[in-house]
C-alpha cells in the first residue's frame, strides 16, 4: 500500500460544475402541480436561496465559503491509496487507485456536502433541518453539520436500516440528531403507507415524503438531500479534484473511474472532475457507475420524468427511474436503494458519456471481504459495489495483459454493517 497525500493549502478553494460542459442541456425540473418549469421561488419553502441559486446554476467554478472550506480541514485532504496487495491479491498488472473517503469524522463522503448545506441553511436563519437517509450515513453526516453550526437535525431513515443498523441511529443522536423509521405515524403520508402496509420496510422514497412533509408543516424549517441534486453533487466534486492533483503527483491518470451508485453524489464526485477534461476532449477516460441489482435504476430504468418520493410532493426530474412506487429488496447496501437517479448522471448515461452496470448482493460482499483482507479497511456494502467494479476491471485487464489505471471511490466504512457481513460469512446471503 502507498498513500498519497496533499498539503491542506491544496483543499479545492471552488466547486467544479459539469453542467456548462454537458452534451445538451439539461431538461428543467417541472412543478408537481402545474408540470411547468420549475422558477427559484417554487423551491423556497423547502431550500435555501444559496443552494437553490447553485441547483440552477451553470457557472464553471462554485466558490467555497472560507468557513466551510475551514471546516473540511477536519478531514481533508482525504488520502489516494495505491492498493498494492490488492493488486497482488489479481495477479493484475493493472494499478488500482482508491479515493478514501472513509476517513472524514462521519466515516463517509456525505459530509463533504453537509457542512455546505448546513452552512448556506445557516446564514439565511433556519433553525431547523428534516431530511431522510438510508444506510444511516448521510443521516449521521446531516446530523455532525448541525451540530456544528447550531441547528436542529431531524431524519426519517428507512425502516429496514433503522432496524439492521441500530449503531447509525446511536451515532446521529451522539451528535445531536433525532431519528425516526420511515415510514412513521409523525406524518400523514407516514400513516397512510402503514395503514397500506403494516409491515412496510420502507424506501429511500417514502423517508424523502415524510421528510418534505415535515419541512413544509413546521416553522423555520428547510429540507437537505444527501443525493440526486445538482448542488449536492457540486459539492462532491470536490473528492475528485483533489484526485486528479493526486495522481499526477504519482505521475498517472486514470484510464477507468468507478463509483458505486445510488443517487449519485459519490459516482459524480470522484468522476465529474475528470469527466469534464474528457467532454472538453482534453483527456480519454471511462466511469463506470456500479449498482445493486435489486435496484437497477440506471441498467434497467427509465429515461423519463418522475417524482423524486413516493408521494410525489417533489419537482418532477427527468432522470433514470424504476418508477417513484418501486420497493426495493431490503438488501444491506441501504444507500443505494433509490428508485430514481440524478439528473446529470442519468443525461450522460443516456449520451453514452458513461456506462452502468448491476451487481448482485453476493458477489460484492465477496469483492469486500477480499478488499479487507489485503488493505485492511472494512468497506460499506456500497463501497463494495465500486470495488467490485474495479476487480473486474483489473480482471480484463489481467487477460488482456494491459497495464490499466483504475480509480475507485471508497465512499465509506462498513463498521456499522457487521450484520451484513455476519450474514455472507455464514453462507446467508
Amino acid at each position: 500500500m502507498s498513500i498519497i497525500f496533499l498539503e491542506q493549502t491544496e483543499v479545492p478553494t471552488h466547486y467544479t460544475n459539469i453542467v456548462p460542459f454537458l452534451p445538451k442541456p439539461l431538461d428543467p425540473p417541472l412543478h408537481p402541480g402545474t408540470k411547468k418549469p420549475l422558477i427559484p421561488s417554487d423551491l423556497e419553502p423547502i431550500f435555501p436561496k444559496a443552494l437553490i441559486a447553485q441547483e440552477m446554476s451553470a457557472e464553471p467554478l462554485v466558490e467555497i465559503p472560507a468557513i466551510v472550506r475551514q471546516a473540511y480541514m477536519l478531514y481533508r485532504p482525504t488520502p489516494l491509496v495505491r492498493a498494492e496487495r490488492l493488486e497482488k491479491a489479481l495477479g493484475t498488472k493493472a494499478k488500482i487507485y482508491f479515493k478514501n473517503e472513509s476517513v472524514s469524522p462521519v466515516g463517509s463522503h456525505k459530509l463533504n456536502t453537509a457542512l455546505a448545506q448546513v452552512y448556506y441553511n445557516q446564514q439565511e436563519g433556519i433553525k431547523r433541518i428534516a431530511t431522510e437517509t438510508g444506510a444511516g450515513q448521510w443521516g449521521t453526516a446531516l446530523s455532525f453539520a448541525c451540530q456544528m453550526f447550531g441547528l436542529e437535525c431531524v431524519i426519517y431513515m428507512v425502516k429496514t436500516s433503522f432496524e439492521s443498523k441500530p449503531y447509525r441511529k446511536i451515532m446521529m443522536n451522539l451528535f445531536g440528531g433525532t431519528c425516526h423509521p420511515s415510514p412513521s405515524d409523525l406524518t400523514e403520508f407516514g400513516r397512510k403507507v402503514l395503514a397500506e402496509h403494516p409491515d412496510s420496510t420502507g424506501s429511500l422514497g417514502i423517508a424523502i415524503s415524510e421528510a418534505i412533509e415535515d419541512t413544509v408543516t413546521h416553522p423555520n424549517t428547510r429540507y437537505a438531500l444527501g443525493s440526486v441534486l445538482n448542488h449536492v453533487l457540486l459539492h462532491q466534486t470536490i473528492i475528485g479534484q483533489e484526485a486528479i492533483k493526486q495522481l499526477a503527483k504519482a505521475g498517472d491518470y486514470p484510464d477507468v473511474i468507478v463509483g458505486c451508485h445510488g443517487g449519485g453524489s459519490n459516482f459524480a464526485g470522484i468522476s465529474f472532475p475528470f469527466l469534464i477534461e474528457k467532454l472538453q476532449g482534453k483527456k480519454s477516460v471511462r466511469a463506470i457507475a456500479v449498482e445493486p441489482e435489486s435496484c437497477p435504476t440506471l441498467t434497467k430504468g427509465e429515461y423519463r420524468y418522475d417524482a423524486g418520493d413516493t408521494a410525489g410532493m417533489t419537482p418532477l426530474l427527468s432522470m433514470y427511474t424504476l418508477g417513484k412506487e418501486y420497493m426495493p429488496d431490503p438488501i444491506h447496501a441501504g444507500g443505494l436503494r433509490y428508485h430514481g437517479a440524478s439528473p446529470i448522471v442519468s443525461q450522460l448515461h443516456h449520451e453514452g458519456v458513461i456506462e452502468a452496470r448491476a451487481y448482485n448482493q453476493k458477489e460484492v460482499f465477496e469483492a469486500g471481504v477480499l478488499f479487507a483482507k489485503a488493505e485492511g479497511i472494512v468497506p460499506a456494502p456500497e463501497s463494495c459495489h465500486a470495488i467490485k467494479g474495479a476487480i473486474d476491471e483489473a480482471l480484463v485487464a489481467k487477460e488482456s495483459g494491459e497495464a490499466k489505471t483504475i480509480l475507485f471511490c471508497l465512499s465509506g466504512h462498513g463498521h456499522f454493517d457487521m450484520v451484513g457481513y455476519e450474514k455472507y460469512l455464514a453462507g446467508n446471503i
